[in-house]
């Protein structure tokens, strides 16, 4: 056990900002960490709700983001935005930072917001998006935003985190009907024309529109909308708070919200114990271990890289050694 960590756990639930703060550079830089605080502030969590802002760079995220806040702190809401950012190839920290954007709420003690370097990982999010969601969840924040880095097509993961996902376009980007064909269009549960007083927000509307109008019945009450806004006004961003309140709404009637909670938390399991188990095996491998002798005979062509994985799930070995190094590498157990 770090007992300087757990003071901060204990710090951060009892309110103190610059506690949390410091929680979110340990978890971001220490796999080690970030178990040991997810497992002391889980009980604290499962009361807040958790929206994802997707979409093609330059679609003013940031900015719609912004706006959003501002009306969910009028309705007397605690939020917190977690902003991913691309990775500096220097410091491995988020190009952006927190601080150059949104402003106008970064002194207010009931918003929390937090940069997340992407480190690699595709898909928009950060590698511990999940749980910087818990946390913010942990310590009281009503909603949690997320807005993911802009990468486009590939930009699914955000269904993996968010209660609702609002996928945003702008008129004149030449890419955003494809990236729509790409994936978007599957995951949005709203859609945001932002930006809507240029040239082609109509049509990119009616263009949505029309591609909705080909997806298979669906058996839901729920449609998704689309939303014409102009968020460094703030024009249509109450419409847009107002259709999360209803899509949560609906979700909640239909006992949809409860099954995309579990899939998400099967999925976060899934996850960890993934990486657990890849980060055990690069490290038995590297050891004197029954496996670093396969894996000198698979480097030396003796053996085929198939049969030699077959041969030490099959033999025990794998078993054996991950059970052995796992307690070895963890605390998590008191």
């Amino acid at each position: 056990m770090d007992p300087r960590l757990d003071q901060l756990v204990r710090k951060t639930l009892d309110g103190d900002r610059r506690s949390l703060a410091r929680l979110f550079t340990r978890i971001e830089r220490n796999d080690h960490d970030l178990r040991n605080v997810m497992r002391q502030v889980h009980p604290h969590t499962g009361n807040t709700y958790c929206v994802g802002v997707t979409g093609p760079p330059g679609a003013g995220k940031s900015t719609l983001v912004d706006a959003l806040v501002t009306v969910a702190r009028n309705k007397g809401l605690k939020v917190g935005v977690l902003a991913v950012d691309p990775t500096s190839p220097f410091s491995g920290g988020a190009v952006l930072g927190d601080r150059i954007r949104m402003q106008n709420h970064y002194l207010d003690r009931d918003v929390f917001i937090r940069s997340l370097a992407t480190r690699g990982v595709h898909g928009g999010l950060s590698h511990v998006s999940s749980a910087a969601v818990r946390l913010l969840d942990a310590v009281g924040k009503d909603l949690v935003i997320v807005e993911t880095v802009g990468v486009g097509q590939t930009e699914l993961d955000i269904m993996g985190i968010a209660d609702t996902v609002v996928v945003t376009m702008v008129p004149e980007a030449g890419d955003a009907v494809q990236a729509m064909k790409a994936g978007l269009m599957e995951i949005a549960d709203i859609y945001v024309v932002n930006k809507a007083d240029r040239d082609g927000a109509r049509q990119l509307a009616t263009a949505i529109r029309g591609m909705l109008s080909l997806n298979p019945p669906s058996e839901s009450n729920w449609q998704p909308p689309i939303l014409l806004t102009q968020a460094h006004k703030g024009e249509g961003v109450a419409e847009l708070y107002n259709a999360l309140g209803e899509h949560h709404t609906i979700q909640q009637d239909e006992d949809t919200l409860d099954d995309r909670r579990r899939q998400r938390r099967r999925q976060e399991f899934t996850q960890a114990v993934t990486e657990t188990l890849t980060a055990t095996l690069t490290k038995l491998m590297n050891s004197d271990s029954p496996l670093s002798d396969i894996l000198n005979r698979v480097e030396s062509g003796d053996l085929d890289p198939y049969t030699a994985a077959m041969q030490s799930i099959r033999d025990g070995n794998l078993a054996t050694n991950l059970g052995q190094a796992i307690p070895a590498n963890s605390d998590d157990s008191d």
